[in-house]
């Protein structure tokens, strides 16, 4: 096991980490092996030094503090929904080893009787990551791979911008967001409807943040990963996901094939909201591009035995099944995804498919959280310490509800009862979010006196650009339009006259935020050199140039 992997930390690792000199180094070992006897490093060593901290902090729950949690877990699942109107979920809860509680509520599809139950199937979204984790995990314990294997490695086709990332980027650099891929890279691609093949040859125009050094979330860097892996094995990914880790566990729903959900006939919609509680099955979303970062599906029931193989350190049963030090490796931090605002604050980390944070008692908590703005939201979390884990699936957009089911759950069962209005305090998060991505320019307001447009003429054509594709602008019945995306199935934008040279378009797909603008350059006496999609503009990369 190489150190990225082992448990203990090696001699560099605490060089750099403490900061101090050699000769300090080697009480750090001994300090976190204690358990309550007195560090004695010579015989002169004072009998009445405390006892040096534990290595791992004793449980503070019992199957009565649980037991009581789980008696009002219902009650906070029926206020969500009741106060939200959402169509459906289902939650499952393991506690020693023991599914201690799994239950569907709802509908599967609004204004249909088909009702949740535990082996419904959900999209999971990004709950995708720590179950890819896992599998990657399978394959380091078999030392098929390594956490600091350089990637391109084990896929030749992997590049990045910069030709030092693209040799030393390692598995575990992507599965934490340390790449210095931006957050959404290649995410535009896949709602246009470009596979995975393509979205991953085309990460190498995206611009880069410091290597190891920033933490952005970047769902096809994680999902190159996942794709590395697989060709380590000369596997596609889904059977790989298949024969690691949901076939030895029983995991008979599980899969990341979107065809395979379509197929379930117990599967949850996705629905988004319309306000009034009033909730619409209006999109489908295939992820099948990204299906390691966020395309698997699955039921409550299956979850809840890959998080029985998780508090159990990779052991399903009483058989081993994934590494236990391989699989802890995805439990640790490595990245900081939210440095602490002040100096009393604490920093949140991110292990490998894991959100990794600590609590007042100096437990680790580990989370995922799984957004489908068009219609699906999931959380996962546990305190491995304390042996105990929830997840929550819903088939409704995201509001943080599934997030405010896990929370209440486990402040009830530390406290007694919820101290927190938690869906009050998830709520104004993810309303936080859905602000900040509004578009810069509100393309609703049309100026009251516009310049006008040149002729359609001078607009139309073929434009090229190296990431997204051909575009071509067309004029039909007299009315602009654009038409982009995998040559075999483009999408169609009809095109509005906002100001001047200046159009907008309705975005589509999983990050769509309402009216874009496609912005044309040129003089007035001639056609337009080029246009901008500032939609697609985010990292550079939206200018689409005349063919000539």
């Amino acid at each position: 096991m190489d150190s990225t992997g082992s448990v203990a930390p090696n001699r560099r690792t605490l060089l750099k980490a403490a900061g101090i000199g050699a000769a300090s180094v080697a009480a750090i070992p001994l300090l976190s092996s204690c358990t309550g006897e007195p560090a004695r490093l010579a015989s002169s060593t004072p009998a009445s030094l405390l006892p040096a901290p534990p290595g791992q902090v004793e449980p503070l729950l019992d199957r009565a503090k649980v037991t009581n949690a789980l008696g009002k877990l219902e009650d906070l699942v029926r206020e969500a929904m009741e106060s939200t109107g959402l169509p459906g979920m289902a939650v499952a809860v393991v506690y020693q080893d023991e599914v201690v509680y799994s239950k569907g509520f709802g509908v599967r599809e609004v204004g249909k009787p088909g009702e949740i139950t535990p082996d419904t199937v959900f999209q999971v979204a990004s709950v995708s990551k720590p179950l890819a984790s896992t599998v990657v995990a399978g394959l380091v314990g078999r030392q098929v791979i390594n956490w600091t294997d350089a990637v391109v490695d084990h896929n030749k086709n992997f590049a990045l911008k910069d030709d030092y990332v693209t040799r030393n980027a390692s598995f575990a650099d992507l599965l934490s967001h340390r790449s210095g891929l931006k957050t959404g890279s290649g995410d535009l691609l896949e709602d246009l409807g470009y596979d995975r093949a393509y979205i991953l040859g085309h990460l190498n125009q995206e611009p880069l943040d410091a290597f190891r050094s920033s933490y952005n979330y970047s769902n096809f860097g994680f999902t190159e990963a996942g794709q590395a892996a697989a060709d380590a094995m000369n596997m596609t990914w889904e059977d790989l996901a298949d024969e690691v880790l949901f076939r030895k566990l029983g995991m008979s729903a599980s899969s990341y094939r979107h065809s395979d959900y379509e197929r379930a006939a117990n599967r949850a919609i996705l629905h988004v909201p319309l306000g009034n509680k009033e909730w619409a099955p209006k999109y489908r979303r295939n992820a099948d591009s990204e299906a390691p970062a966020g395309g698997a599906s699955s039921s409550v029931r299956d979850l809840a035995q890959w998080l029985r193989l998780q508090l159990g350190s990779g052991s399903y049963e009483g058989q081993p099944v994934i590494d236990p030090a391989a699989l802890q490796t995805t439990h640790v931090p490595h990245s900081v995804s939210g440095p602490a605002s002040a100096p009393a604050a604490r920093s949140r980390f991110y292990g490998l498919g894991w959100n990794v944070s600590y609590d007042d008692q100096a437990r680790v908590q580990l989370g995922h959280s799984g957004a489908f703005n068009l219609g699906a939201a999931t959380a996962v979390s546990m305190l491995p310490g304390e042996q105990l884990a929830i997840v929550a699936l819903t088939n409704g957009r995201p509001q943080g509800i599934p997030e405010a089911i896990a929370a209440g759950f486990l402040d009830a069962a530390q406290h007694g009862s919820p101290t927190v209005a938690w869906l009050a305090f998830t709520a104004g998060v993810f309303k936080q979010i859905d602000e900040a991505d509004k578009p810069e320019v509100d393309y609703t307001k049309v100026p009251s006196n516009p310049s006008p447009a040149r002729a359609n003429s001078a607009y139309t054509g073929t434009y090229d650009n190296s990431y997204y594709g051909r575009l071509e602008v067309f004029d039909e019945d007299g009315k602009l339009a654009i038409r982009m995306g995998p040559a075999a199935s483009p999408t169609d934008f009809p095109l509005t006259h906002f100001d001047g040279d200046t159009f907008s378009f309705e975005s589509v797909g999983e990050n769509a935020n309402g009216l874009a603008g496609a912005i044309f350059a040129g003089a007035s006496d001639g056609p337009a050199p080029s246009v901008t999609l500032d939609f697609y503009d985010r990292t550079g990369l939206g200018t689409f140039t005349r063919a000539s």
